[in-house]
């Protein structure tokens, strides 16, 4: 099997959590997208569990070279949010999906527990960024403050991506996060 074969699983994988969830998971399906035997996606993938844990761990990866390439393009703080929460909206934009790592955690209880801690790291990862872009424009909060505000922003933004996704209403996002950038929310 080549690596290739591998990363077509995952792309197929990856469409099909974000549209649906980890529990629509299907390896019949996915070998059926990618044009494979179901025991070839066994062969790379032998579990659930391990393909998205794959998922999630590349996804997660994925974020922290965008926050790191984020921080280095631009020092202007209202451009660093908009691209943080453009990445959310694009999600939205390809088929009306999810964070990946969003809607995993809409099913963490049944999640093993490989795919929790990838999804408790993305949420880190995530965290951890918004905690440095908010202490530089707010240096005298205190470490817990801005981790509950970063918590809040990246629940914010979940949410508003969640919102207009049920409502298939792109302009709804934007609408949720003008309001939370106008109060104040995102530093």
């Amino acid at each position: 099997m080549s690596t290739d074969t591998r990363a077509e699983i995952m792309l197929a994988a990856r469409a099909a959590v974000q549209s649906h969830g980890y529990n629509a998971l299907s390896f019949r399906e996915l070998a059926k997208e990618v044009g494979i035997k179901s025991a070839s996606v066994h062969y790379h993938f032998p579990t659930k569990g391990d393909l998205a844990a794959a998922l999630a761990s590349q996804y997660t990866d994925e974020a922290a070279a965008f926050f790191d390439a984020l921080r280095e393009s631009t020092q202007d703080h209202a451009q660093r949010m908009a691209a943080y929460t453009a990445v959310f909206r694009r999600a939205l934009e390809n088929d009306n999906r999810m964070c990946l790592c969003g809607i995993l955690a809409a099913e963490y209880d049944d999640l093993p527990a490989q795919v929790r801690g990838e999804v408790d790291r993305f949420i880190a990862v995530n965290t951890r960024w918004l905690v440095e872009v908010l202490a530089e424009r707010q240096p005298r909060l205190k470490a817990k403050a801005l981790e509950a505000q970063a918590l809040a922003v990246l629940a914010a933004i979940e949410g508003a991506q969640l919102m207009a996704r049920g409502r298939e209403d792109l302009k709804a996002f934007d609408q949720v996060i003008a309001a939370y950038t106008a109060a104040g929310l995102f530093g």
